[in-house]
C-alpha cells in the first residue's frame, strides 16, 4: 500500500496528481498540435501551469519539441531576451557541443557568451552585448523559427507568467516587437499564460494592444465539486485511508474549489488523519491552513484603505453583486456609488477580486475565509 501523501501543492500538479480538465486538455492539445497560438486566462491557483505541463508531456510526436519558460524573474526587456535565448537553445538540444554550436550558428551576429553553473552539462545561461541599434532583438526572437526550420521540427514555446512583460519599461513597444516577429513564424506555436488575469486580458483582449487576436483565448473555469469529490476520495483510498464524500465536499467549500488550495488542504487533512478521517481532522486542517497564511493576509489588510476593506467585508458577507444599492452602501459604510466603482477597479488591480459583469468574487478563497473570522470582519 502506498504511504506517500497523494496530494501536491506549491508546484504544478502533474501525472497522477492532476485531475479533470479533460475538455480543456483536449482543446489545448488540438491547438498546440495544429499550430494555433493559445492564451490561457484565469485567476491565480486555477491550475493553468498544471494543465499546460500535462498537455505538453502527453504530446507524443517526434517532430514536435517543447520549450517552457517562466518569465516571472525577468524585470526588463533585456532579461527576457537573455532568458528566452537560453531556454530555446537549452531545450532544443541535448548536449554541450550542440548548445555551443547552435549559439554560434543562430546567434552569430551578437557574439553570445556562455556562463556555466556547477554542472555544465545541464546548467548554463547565455548573455550578449545589448545594443538596440543592431539586430540583437531580431536574432533572438527569430531563434526558435530558425532552429525549427534547420532541424525539420515544430516548436511549442510555452511562456508562463507572460503578464510580467506589462511591467517592463515601454511595454507596449516591446510587445509590438514580439508580435511583429512571432506572427510570421510558420514552425513555432506559442502558448502564453500567467497568474494575473486582468493584466493578461489587457494584453490579449484589448483591441488597442499589439497582441490582440494573436491566438485562441481559453478562459478556464474552476473544477466543479462533483469532480473534485471522487478525486479526493480515490486518493485517500489508494493510500489506505478513507474520507467521506461529505468531508471532501467540506474541503471544496472551504477552498471555493481553487485547485491549488484543494490539493493543499487535502494534503493537510491526509497528513493529520488516521486510517479514517473524522470531521475534526478537516476543521483542524482548515484552521492550520489559515494560520499558515495569516501573516500574508495581515499584510494585505494593512495595505488596504478603510473603504476597500469595507467593500471586501461586503463581498465576504455574500454581497457579490449590487454593491451600489443604498442599503449596502449604508451598512458597509461605502459612502457613495462612485466610491464603489473606484474601489472595484483598485481591488481588481491589486488582484484581490474578480469582476464578471456585476458579479464580484475573491481571487483568494482562504483570504475571504480568514477575513470573515477576524476582528476586521463585523
Amino acid at each position: 500500500m502506498a504511504t506517500d501523501n497523494p496530494f501536491v501543492f506549491g508546484k504544478a500538479a502533474e501525472g497522477s496528481y492532476f485531475t479533470d480538465r479533460q475538455e480543456d486538455a483536449k482543446r489545448l492539445t488540438a491547438n498546440l498540435t495544429h499550430g494555433i497560438n493559445t492564451i490561457l486566462i484565469s485567476p491565480r491557483r486555477w491550475g493553468k501551469t498544471s494543465l499546460v505541463k500535462k498537455v505538453i508531456a502527453e504530446i507524443d510526436h517526434p517532430e514536435i519539441k517543447t520549450v517552457f519558460l517562466d518569465i516571472f524573474q525577468c524585470k526588463s526587456e533585456w532579461e527576457f531576451y537573455r532568458a528566452f535565448a537560453t531556454a530555446v537553445i537549452k531545450q532544443t538540444a541535448s548536449k554541450l557541443e550542440e548548445w555551443v554550436e547552435m549559439a554560434k550558428t543562430f546567434l552569430a551576429n551578437i557574439s553570445p557568451k556562455f556562463t556555466f553553473g556547477p554542472d555544465p552539462m545541464t546548467d548554463f545561461s547565455i548573455s550578449f552585448e545589448w545594443d538596440k541599434k543592431n539586430d540583437t532583438i531580431l536574432d533572438v526572437l527569430q531563434l526558435p523559427e530558425k532552429i525549427a526550420q534547420r532541424r525539420g521540427i515544430r516548436l511549442l514555446v510555452c511562456l508562463d507568467e507572460f503578464q510580467q512583460m506589462a511591467e517592463f519599461a515601454d511595454s507596449v513597444t516591446f510587445q509590438k516587437k514580439l508580435r511583429s516577429v512571432w506572427q510570421h513564424q510558420q514552425h513555432v506555436t506559442y502558448c502564453m499564460f500567467g497568474s494575473k488575469k486582468h493584466l493578461l486580458e489587457n494584453i490579449f483582449n484589448d483591441k488597442s494592444m499589439p497582441f490582440y487576436k494573436f491566438g485562441d483565448l481559453m478562459f478556464l473555469k474552476k473544477i466543479p465539486t462533483d469532480e473534485w469529490i471522487p478525486f479526493i476520495c480515490d486518493k485517500f483510498s489508494e493510500t489506505g485511508k478513507s474520507i467521506t464524500p461529505e468531508q471532501a465536499d467540506r474541503i471544496c467549500e472551504a477552498t471555493d474549489n481553487l485547485s491549488s488550495y484543494v490539493q493543499q488542504l487535502s494534503w493537510v487533512v491526509w497528513y493529520k488523519s488516521g486510517d479514517t478521517v473524522i470531521d475534526a481532522d478537516v476543521e483542524e486542517a482548515i484552521n492550520d491552513l489559515l494560520e499558515q497564511n495569516k501573516v500574508f493576509f495581515q499584510r494585505e489588510v494593512e495595505q488596504l484603505t478603510e473603504l476597500q476593506l469595507n467593500f471586501l467585508r461586503a463581498v465576504a458577507d455574500g454581497v457579490t453583486s449590487g454593491q451600489t444599492r443604498k442599503e449596502v452602501i449604508r451598512k458597509y459604510r461605502l459612502e457613495t456609488s462612485a466610491n464603489v466603482q473606484a474601489i472595484k477597479k483598485s481591488l481588481v488591480k491589486r488582484d484581490l477580486i474578480e469582476v464578471n459583469d456585476d458579479e464580484v468574487t475573491f481571487n483568494d478563497s482562504l483570504f475571504k475565509l480568514w477575513l470573515k473570522r477576524q476582528r476586521y470582519y463585523s
